[in-house]
């Protein structure tokens, strides 16, 4: 006699689930009705009329001419202010190359989940996230998001472990590389323009991050399966990111949505872009003056969405993250107390596990 167990199974990866052909979700990740209240069909909230996320042409953010580089700088230091996100374009990295690190990631996702299993990390067992896996961390709220991933470092290279890169398809490492060493540019740029938004010299938000040496760029591939109930889960849960700045590919199928102004903004899809959001880090130095703003991840039922997001974090114990003392008045107190980098996402961590508690 066979005996079987009553207990559901649930596949460790949400791609099984995806394809098995349930019509329901499992419980584990299904949001809370205060969440559920206000997620809609992302192709329909993406056509909707109002608020914008800012198009930032940094074509002119280098420019000879002082007056043309400034109003660039000038738009961009605006949305930074307002919004916290923006569409870069005319940003410096040839679409060739976007396009290439789109197909390696969408090529390493279409293998047999055995063979990405070949690739997966060791979180439970040893705190490790880089590889493949399914959930980055664990919830406060003990619920799950509808995603796989394949998270790891990518710049600076004498820091990447390279054993650990995907081997299909084969030019993964080599168009990984070279994006991470067009993006540090940018990146390089954009925290010029912003310190010189802020009255600061220019190399000095790159300075309290760590400069080139310390300043790492970790990239996470998120992929988003279709779902069966989309009005129910998340791919991504609200936060805000720890990083400095992110800068986010996608596939151009919508799902990211911003906190603005009270209500949930989807953003549009807008082509040959990086979406670029300013980090809890920027936030902290500039005194507030830069917003880390809240978002979320939607998924549907249609289309595979993924995302490339590079996300460059300053080193976890080397530098104290506090407001810069020139942007600190007696009208404008610190808003923000001296911690490291890993103290912060510590405390973030601690916060969200005593509203979850307070929410249960």
């Amino acid at each position: 006699m066979v005996v079987t167990s009553s207990v559901a199974v649930v596949p460790s990866r949400v791609e099984s689930l995806s394809s098995s052909g349930i019509k329901s979700i499992p419980k584990e990740y299904v949001r809370p009705q205060e969440e559920v209240a206000n997620m809609g069909n992302v192709f329909e909230e993406e056509k909707k009329e109002g608020p914008q996320v800012p198009t930032i042409d940094l074509t002119e953010i280098e420019s000879e001419d002082e007056v043309v580089r400034a109003r660039c700088h000038e738009t961009l230091k605006k949305a930074a202010q307002e919004w916290g996100v923006m569409n870069l374009v005319n940003h410096g990295i040839p679409e060739e190359l976007l396009n290439r690190l789109r197909k390696a990631g969408e090529t390493f996702f279409s293998l047999p989940i055995e063979e990405k299993e070949k690739y997966a990390n060791d979180l439970q067992v040893s705190g490790n996230v880089q590889g493949y896996g399914s959930k980055l961390a664990n919830n406060a709220s003990g619920q799950l998001e509808w995603e796989d991933y394949f998270f790891h470092l990518i710049f600076p290279e004498d820091k990447c472990d390279l054993s650990i890169w995907p081997r299909t398809p084969e030019d993964y490492i080599e168009v990984t590389s070279e994006y991470a060493r067009q993006l540090r540019g940018l990146a390089t740029k954009i925290l010029g323009a912003l310190s010189l938004g802020l009255g600061l010299e220019k190399g000095r938000l790159e300075e309290e991050v760590g400069g080139m040496e310390e300043l790492l760029l970790q990239m996470k591939i998120n992929y988003y399966p279709t779902c069966p109930q989309p009005e129910l889960a998340l791919g991504v849960e609200a936060h805000t990111d720890v990083s400095s700045l992110t800068f986010l590919l996608h596939n151009m199928v919508p799902g990211l949505q911003l906190f603005y102004n009270g209500q949930w903004v989807t953003a549009k899809c807008v082509p040959n872009s990086i979406f670029m959001h300013i980090g809890d880090t920027i936030e902290i130095l500039s005194n507030g003056k830069y917003k880390s703003i809240l978002h979320r991840g939607l998924v549907n039922k249609e289309k595979v969405r993924i995302s490339w997001a590079v996300f460059c974090e300053p080193p976890k114990e080397k530098i104290i993250l506090k407001p810069l003392p020139e942007l600190v008045t007696d009208d404008q107190p610190a808003r923000f107390p001296p911690r490291t980098f890993a103290q912060h996402i510590q405390h973030k961590l601690f916060r969200k596990a005593q509203e979850a508690g307070i929410s249960k």
